[in-house]
């Protein structure tokens, strides 16, 4: 593991957070949804190459480990806050992705008080995010009357359907885990 914070993942972390604040200005003060989805499309490919490239040049560190995840939970949040203000997609999902996330931060203080790691990330929660990330630039092109926006929205919804139902299912699993952890018994994932 890499203990240098200056590393190229690192910086496209680091990158995808500073996104955060871009997208909320770009799509609620100026409008510009284009530069908006752009800001968006980046956010998910930062997301993927950070990891990627960490594992792949051995540039793994616990800052990435702790900072990924949670910037992934940041920008998932605001771009929902954004979409319910502007009405992109229903109450509903944004209070599951949002009560998700919210149960398992209790869950991990929970734990962090108790003497337990946090979670490990694993391969379905980062599929679930990506859906997600993926989805969220094509749910705003939808909002355009024209026929991109028509593919735009088939699309977004096949990533966002699968992206919610992957974040129901790993948000169990997780719960689990941290339940099982502080009873001192092991979970067995089928």
């Amino acid at each position: 593991m890499n203990t240098s914070l200056l590393t190229i993942p690192n910086g496209l972390t680091f990158l995808r957070f500073l996104g955060i604040p871009l997208f909320i200005y770009l799509t609620l003060n100026l409008h510009a949804d284009g530069w908006a989805i752009v800001v968006l499309a980046i956010g998910g490919a930062t997301d993927y190459f950070d990891g990627k490239l960490a594992r792949a040049w051995n540039q793994t560190s616990r800052f990435g480990e702790l900072a990924d995840p949670t910037i992934d939970r940041l920008y998932i949040f605001a771009t929902l806050i954004v979409f319910l203000l502007r009405h992109i997609v229903p109450t509903w999902v944004i209070v599951v992705l949002i009560g998700r996330d919210l149960i398992l931060a209790i869950l991990t203080v929970v734990m962090k008080i108790k003497g337990h790691a946090p979670f490990q990330v694993t391969y379905l929660g980062k599929a679930a995010t990506f859906n997600l990330l993926y989805a969220f630039p094509f749910l705003l092109l939808a909002t355009h009357d024209s026929t991109i926006g028509t593919i735009a929205f088939v699309l977004g919804w096949g990533f966002a359907i699968w992206g919610i139902a992957l974040y129901i299912a790993t948000g169990i699993s997780y719960a689990r885990e941290g339940f099982s952890r502080m009873r001192g018994t092991r979970v067995i994932n089928s």
